[in-house]
């Protein structure tokens, strides 16, 4: 990889001259929406450090139904709990939701670097907190604040993660996204197109104006933009 710009903020806040001998060793993948990342309560074949694109952690119950519960970007890696010890398995299912070009190394690999490296384990340690603080809130707003509330404040989220005003979602994700009814997301994309925030055409939504986005969203966008603002700080 040399000196080329890595475009991951874990791998560019490694200490030279480790990043580059680390980097040496990463493979380039690209990934089309709907790829997964890993499998739940299996242990991860890779771990993923996203240059671009969105990918979404979804867990699933008995039933057949499925919740996001968080979303990523290229502000760390993939998946990050697993890393910490104990069972390297999990409730979560990884999947790419905006197409991902990613830098990808074994699983295994990365644990025994973990062990290893103390500077690439504070890196890890810092994007769990972070990331179980961003759950936290979600985990609030998912609760506490209606439909379009959310969806507001995810479109701003996934904006800010992926720089782009623009995203691809069918209404069953979407649904996922929100917890909700497909008649729910209906009447809540239905609100902010009325109010001429988004354009919504077939699954593909636009955002029209962010900052009038920002005051149709709950306080928890503020929050999260906060926490992925100065991840490793």
């Amino acid at each position: 990889m040399g000196q080329q710009r890595i475009d991951n903020l874990l791998l560019e806040s490694l200490p030279q001259p480790y990043r580059n001998a680390f980097c040496s060793r990463l493979e380039e993948a690209a990934l089309p929406p709907g790829a997964v990342l890993y499998e739940a309560e299996e242990v991860p074949r890779y771990a993923w450090f996203v240059t671009s694109g969105l990918v979404s952690k979804m867990v699933s119950t008995a039933d057949g139904r499925s919740a996001e519960i968080s979303m990523a970007g290229n502000e760390g890696v993939l998946p990050c709990y697993h890393l910490l010890g104990g069972t390297p398995k999990g409730p979560v299912r990884c999947v790419v939701q905006m197409t991902v070009r990613a830098f990808r190394i074994s699983f295994p690999e990365l644990r025994r670097e973990v062990h290893n490296v103390e500077p690439l384990r504070q890196l890890i340690m810092k994007c769990a907190q972070r990331r179980a603080l961003i759950l936290s809130q979600v985990a609030a707003c998912n609760r506490l604040h209606d439909a379009q509330q959310r969806l507001a404040r995810w479109l701003l989220t996934a904006r800010d993660l992926t720089r782009t005003d623009s995203v691809l979602l069918s209404q069953g994700y979407l649904a996922d996204i929100l917890g909700a009814r497909r008649t729910t997301v209906t009447l809540a994309a239905g609100a902010l197109r009325r109010r001429r925030l988004i354009s919504y055409s077939r699954g593909h939504i636009q955002i029209l104006d962010y900052e009038k986005l920002r005051t149709a969203a709950c306080e928890c966008y503020g929050a999260i933009r906060s926490l992925l603002q100065n991840f490793y700080a």
